[in-house]
């Protein structure tokens, strides 16, 4: 069951999903116990090597490859010879003498970490390509979810905001709907792509989206730096009609309805200031997911596809076949 590389969440199985999420479930449990690190990936290297800023997601993958004992490297493209006009190809040919066994990459380009992953040996995870994919921050939503909900299937969650250029939309949506939850996009005409899955309910309109009642609204960030056009008039008109106000958080509380947000929060655009304090605000818990599923990932893939495991570290380890390192 186990692959090289993590690129996309469509081309996963229901079973690998699954399996990811229950072996997130395993290392959160390690580590709300105290144990802060296990042998796993001893030996092993994960290179960083990100062309677009990132704190959330550089951050967790970091810290969750040093839980697992591998050692870090973060590629400085700033001040490496990118900057001088080398290719992604010359740089990962460089890399790849390196004998390097994991690359978290991170580039505006869409369908560049398949491409990493076709030249080296190496196992390659997506972690953001352009508005194609984002699969780790996904499967962090997915987990966060059921969490809340232990069997999500049949459960609605409306996914708010910029669709258009939302790489997270596009996972999390893909996957929500593998696990049998009902997906819905609301958000202005221009920003709510007129052609989706036919099994995607789309609004436009927020007080028709309520009336779906959705368990979860998740709220995606604006991306100005995507938008080459103006998509709509103006951010305080934005979050007038789409972002969740202080009256509308009334109604939230009131329907007992759960927030999320990938970050970074664009305060009075997605939301107000009192959204963050919202008992049933599970933004924080996301942030601290994501490191127990990258550590699933992490563990699961198999550098260089030579032999594959068919049970992860939190697998032998609840057989009793590891021993844990506090």
């Amino acid at each position: 069951m186990a692959r090289k590389d993590l690129l996309d969440i469509a081309s996963l199985h229901r079973e690998e999903i699954e399996f990811l999420l229950d072996q997130s479930t395993s290392f959160k449990k390690l580590f709300t116990h105290s144990v802060k690190k296990i042998p796993a990936l001893e030996g092993k290297s994960v290179l960083m090597l990100f062309y677009e800023a990132s704190t959330r997601t550089h951050s967790s993958f970091e810290v969750a490859a040093k839980r697992l004992s591998a050692e870090v490297t973060n590629f400085d493209v700033a001040h490496s010879s990118i900057t001088k006009g080398e290719s992604v190809r010359e740089t990962i040919e460089t890399l790849q003498a390196m004998r390097t066994d994991y690359i978290v990459v991170r580039h505006s380009h869409p369908g560049l970490p398949g491409m990493i992953a076709r030249q080296t040996t190496a196992s390659v995870i997506n972690a953001g390509d352009g508005a194609h994919e984002h699969p780790t921050q996904a499967l962090l939503n997915a987990f966060t979810i059921k969490e809340k909900f232990p069997d999500p299937k049949g459960k609605k969650v409306l996914i708010i905001g910029d669709i258009l250029h939302s790489r997270v939309a596009r996972s999390t949506s893909t996957l929500l709907q593998k696990l049998g939850v009902e997906v819905a996009y609301l958000g202005p005409g221009s920003l709510v792509p007129k052609y989706i899955p036919e099994s995607i309910r789309r609004f436009t309109d927020y007080e028709a989206a309520m009336a779906w009642a959705p368990d979860v609204v998740y709220l995606l960030r604006v991306q100005m730096e995507r938008q080459d056009v103006q998509y709509f008039p103006s951010v305080r008109e934005y979050h007038r009609v789409y972002g969740i106000t202080t009256a509308r958080l009334a109604e939230i509380r009131q329907r007992g309805l759960y927030i999320m947000h990938p970050g970074p929060v664009n305060r009075g655009v997605e939301l107000a200031d009192a959204v963050m304090d919202y008992e049933r605000s599970l933004i924080t818990n996301q942030v601290e997911n994501g490191i127990s599923i990258r550590m699933a990932v992490l563990d699961w893939l198999t550098p260089g596809g030579e032999f594959p495991r068919q049970e992860s570290y939190a697998a032998r380890q609840r057989a009793g076949s590891a021993l844990l390192t506090p």
